[in-house]
Parts: C-alpha cells; sequence; structure tokens
C-alpha cells in the first residue's frame, strides 16, 4: 500500500501494468470519453475542455491510443472539422483494469487514513472497512 501523497505514482504504475503509455495524459484520455457524455463518445473540443488544455495542444494525444486501438475517431458527415471520439473495447477493458486497481488502493488508504487517530477528526467514527 502507499501513501496518500505516493497515489499518483501508483496510478502510473497501474497504468504502465496496463500497458498504458504516457501516463497520466492517456488514462486522462480514456477517462475523459468514458465520462463525457451517456452516448460513449466525445468531441475532441470536449475532450481538450476535460484535460484542460488547448484543442491543438492535445490532438497529438489522440494518436497513439487511437494507433494502439484504445480510441476510434470518427469525423463528422455535413463537418469534417466535427471530430467524436470513442472507446473501443480494448480501451474500456484497460481503462476498467486501471480504474478497479486504483479503486481498490484508494480503499486501502481510507481504511489507513480513518483508523490513524490524528489524522481523524473526533466527530468521525473509524471505518468499518465497507
Amino acid at each position: 500500500m502507499v501513501s496518500a501523497t505516493g497515489f499518483g505514482v501508483f496510478s502510473a504504475s497501474a497504468a504502465r501494468g496496463a500497458r498504458v503509455r504516457n501516463h497520466p495524459q492517456q488514462h486522462q484520455l480514456l477517462l475523459g470519453v468514458a465520462a463525457t457524455r451517456a452516448a460513449g463518445w466525445a468531441t475532441i473540443s470536449e475532450l481538450s475542455e476535460f484535460m484542460q488544455g488547448r484543442h491543438n495542444a492535445w490532438w497529438g494525444w489522440f494518436q497513439a491510443p487511437e494507433e494502439r486501438g484504445l480510441v476510434r475517431k470518427v469525423q463528422g458527415e455535413n463537418d469534417r472539422r466535427f471530430v467524436k471520439v470513442h472507446l473501443t473495447r480494448k480501451g474500456y477493458s484497460i481503462l476498467d483494469k486501471i480504474s478497479r486497481k486504483n479503486i481498490a488502493e484508494l480503499r486501502a488508504l481510507q481504511l489507513e487514513i480513518m483508523n490513524t487517530p490524528q489524522s481523524r477528526p473526533r466527530d468521525i467514527p473509524a471505518c468499518s472497512g465497507h
């Protein structure tokens, strides 16, 4: 288990273990596509906003995941500038694998934090592990 300050390193390691290169950017891209709308796709502009960057600056980040089969881009029929980014099955699978590892680690950290008396305010009971 890692400390709360080391979670970012743990998360990056989990992504590398799931074979996501250039973490956290590619992992963030997968999260952005999955989280943007219920339809299972996002526009390049929406993802750039989600990833807090300029449209042009993030365009390169879409190439590697597309080449690896994690996402696919579909251009609009009427306007070729309108691009939808979809997660592929492989992209969902990798995102799920990383997310499960991160959730398990966060739960372990929660238990550690909540059961450390000096870090828990007096009016919050110790965590029961659920």
